[in-house]
């Protein structure tokens, strides 16, 4: 099974963390839709053994797209690709543009699951970021989009600078209240040339503390777990049933395809990305050249792949599949390296699986990295 991934590349505006590929102008929106579905159509080879479980459209804001252009894009997809029963077609979207009219007509469309992306119930939290919505328009985007769907997942950020504990638990809370099934919720981090970057360079925004951090992750632990939610991937906590299809798939290393400036796809052995230029993107297409580069991995990288992602995971490392897939000489590295967190109580061996302790789960890319292989 595997996954497309379209990338809509256009925002209001510029929230100062975010540094993914997306532009605050839509001249070039319609443009950009066209060569999406042009892509499409290009890249059906590649594609021609697999079966499409799950599309999200992420970005970026997808939320602005017209009706019209959400089914041009999914069409394309049920046209040119085999795409399974029921599969899951997730939309990211910001609360402005979730009207109550705008959520009943996509609740009608191909659309399944909603991905909104709330960060905070706070004003000072939404100010700091640079938010398009406000705190009235996140509670109103969730209750209206829990009458009409199912399947929704809510995005909280932690780590905010000047954001206390007691009020990270009342965006835990409030979140719990509208009985959403699946919550996404990310550490604040500071990238490079981002708005959030320079202002802290300036002195304008408190640096992320990254105590504050660790501290705040093991709240929502406690709060998630009480809830009956099942954290099965770092970031991603599920009801039964309700685990993101999408995010599972990417973590377990299942093959996706990745349409749209920027986006990225990967079929096992290889990895590629298209360019992060809208223009150049759009010009490629309508000229019939994929404008993307390709990195054929090595078994290298794909062992230090698969741990970095099983790591982060309910289903943890193998130690069975690196024998089989890479080796005895990688098992026995592996083991080896692991033992010292295993004896710090952040890595425990469960049968042949390798998993993260409650201690150990926000610093699973840290002892991933420890993991890594170099050279052997």
């Amino acid at each position: 099974m595997s996954g497309i991934y379209i990338h809509i590349p256009f925002c209001k505006q510029a929230c100062y963390y975010c540094d993914f590929h997306f532009s605050t102008s839509l001249k070039k929106k319609d443009l950009v839709v066209e060569a999406i579905v042009k892509e499409l159509k290009m890249r059906q080879a590649e594609f021609k053994n697999e079966r499409v479980e799950t599309i999200y459209f992420g970005g970026g804001t997808p939320s602005l797209l017209s009706f019209h252009e959400i089914d041009s894009i999914i069409n394309t997809v049920y046209k040119f690709y085999k795409v399974n029963t029921n599969p899951e077609i997730t939309l990211e979207a910001n609360p402005d543009d979730l009207s109550k009219e705008k959520i009943k007509k996509l609740s009608k469309s191909a659309i399944n699951r909603l991905s909104i992306g709330i960060q905070s119930f706070f004003e000072e939290d939404l100010k700091l970021m640079n938010r398009a919505h406000n705190a009235k328009e996140a509670k109103a985007s969730i209750t209206a989009a829990m009458k009409h769907f199912n399947n929704v997942s809510v995005d909280l950020i932690y780590g905010i600078p000047g954001a206390s504990h007691k009020r990270w638990i009342k965006n835990i809370e409030t979140t719990l209240s509208f009985n959403v099934p699946h919550i996404s919720s990310y550490a604040l981090t500071v990238e490079p040339k981002t708005a959030l970057k320079k202002f802290i360079d300036k002195g304008v925004i408190e640096n992320v503390d990254d105590e504050q951090a660790q501290q705040q992750f093991q709240i929502l632990l406690e709060h998630l777990e009480v809830a009956d939610f099942i954290h099965y991937e770092l970031s991603n906590f599920g009801k039964e049933g309700f685990f993101s299809r999408n995010n599972s798939a990417y973590w377990q290393g299942k093959s996706y395809l990745g349409i749209g400036p920027s986006a990225h796809s990967f079929n096992g052995h290889e990895r590629s990305w298209n360019i992060r230029n809208n223009s150049i993107y759009i010009n490629s297409i309508k000229n019939e050249i994929l404008p993307s580069e390709v990195e054929t991995l090595t078994v290298t990288d794909r062992y230090n792949e698969y741990i970095m992602t099983g790591l982060r995971t309910i289903w943890g490392v193998s130690v069975d599949k690196v024998e089989m897939e890479f080796g005895k000489t990688h098992k026995n590295y592996l083991l080896k390296q692991a033992q010292k967190h295993i004896n710090e109580h952040l890595l425990y061996l469960d049968d042949d699986k390798l998993l993260t302790t409650k201690k150990g789960k926000f610093l699973s890319d840290g002892i991933a990295a420890d993991l890594f292989l170099l050279n052997l």
